[in-house]
């Protein structure tokens, strides 16, 4: 917290837990969605609860030419850095192009229902988060490599055009809505 407070950087804590996520401007989309408990999205089991919204990111992606994306299916699998960086684990509705992130998520369950927090970077660059940690230098130049495998950002795909601004509006014009059918969320 200390070398995030000298770097002028706020600490907040996601309700929804996870590792560490670095957001500045412009670097990456950022989507809420909150669905109530008697939405026909809402699940009551946690790891099939996201996979709607990961299913939903992934058909975008599709749609802006991002192909072969995988929706993680099943319970969390945090990795060795996972509980440090959000980016290098699993979750249930993650959404990885080649075996990396390219789309991450929290998920917050109250009685009313439950609030995701889904994610994906322009670039990935482990890099400025690192540094935000309090660990010698050794070590944060080895996560750094090891961080840099495990996920990717939008931009960094072979894409043409504005990525992200085209992936941003076909996500919110394609939300799910109460007609659809809910099979689409295990595919």
């Amino acid at each position: 917290m200390e070398r995030a407070s000298a770097s002028g950087v706020s600490v907040v804590r996601r309700r929804g837990g996870g590792g560490a996520v670095l957001l500045r401007p412009g670097d990456h989309l950022w989507l809420d969605a909150w669905i109530p408990r008697d939405d026909p999205l809402w699940e009551a089991d946690v790891a099939v609860a996201a996979l709607w919204c990961g299913a939903w990111w992934r058909n975008a992606l599709a749609q802006i030419g991002v192909a072969a994306c995988v929706v993680h299916e099943g319970r969390s699998e945090p990795g060795p850095q996972g509980a440090l960086v959000c980016f290098s684990g699993r979750g249930p509705g993650e959404v990885f192009q080649a075996g990396r992130k390219l789309m991450g998520m929290s998920q917050w369950r109250s009685r009313e229902g439950s609030l995701f927090r889904s994610c994906a970077y322009t670039h990935w660059d482990p890099a400025p988060l690192v540094e935000l940690f309090d660990l010698d230098l050794p070590t944060r130049e080895s996560l750094v490599k090891n961080l840099a495998r495990s996920a990717v950002g939008v931009d960094d795909l072979d894409l043409t055009g504005s990525p992200m601004t085209a992936l941003g509006e076909t996500l919110v014009s394609s939300f799910p809505t109460w007609s659809e059918d809910r099979s689409h969320s295990r595919a």
